[in-house]
């Protein structure tokens, strides 16, 4: 069966499964050095580090369903994959934020809101402007149903 092409949500899944990874160790470091292992412990370090983590487990799945769905529907092109280079960058800045850089964390929440908007718009003018769907995806094969 051939692979789905679908690249820019693949890189995008990857990327921000290393982030999450990434954001999962700076917490788990701030539990090892305070000994807080269940809850925060009123540690404002270990809180933010905790809201960073959730708030990428907040964004990034829909971030992604968007990435992925148009990338269904359109194909792969220059404007889907600067979203998911912008979506990961947004993503590291957020977090880098949180730790004191406030500038990170503002560039990356607001980045954030403003690619799920641009994207959710994007996705919701492809039913209702009609016309051609764009470049049909090659290669999609599902399995034949077992029975």
């Amino acid at each position: 069966m051939p692979l789905m092409p679908i690249p820019a949500s693949l890189v995008l899944a990857g990327g921000l499964a290393l982030i999450n990874l990434w954001l999962s160790a700076r917490a788990a470091q701030v539990r090892r050095t305070t000994g807080i292992y269940v809850g925060d412990g009123g540690n404002d370090q270990l809180i933010r580090r905790m809201r960073a983590q959730a708030n990428l487990a907040e964004n990034a799945p829909i971030l992604f369903a968007l990435v992925l769905v148009l990338e269904l529907a359109r194909g792969t092109g220059p404007v889907l994959w600067v979203a998911a280079g912008l979506i990961l960058l947004a993503r590291i800045a957020h977090p880098i934020g949180m730790d004191g850089w406030k500038p990170g964390r503002m560039a990356g929440a607001l980045l954030t809101l403003v690619l799920q908007l641009a994207l959710a718009l994007w996705a919701l003018s492809l039913p209702l402007v009609g016309g051609d769907a764009g470049p049909a995806p090659h290669g999609i094969d599902l399995p034949e149903p077992r029975g």
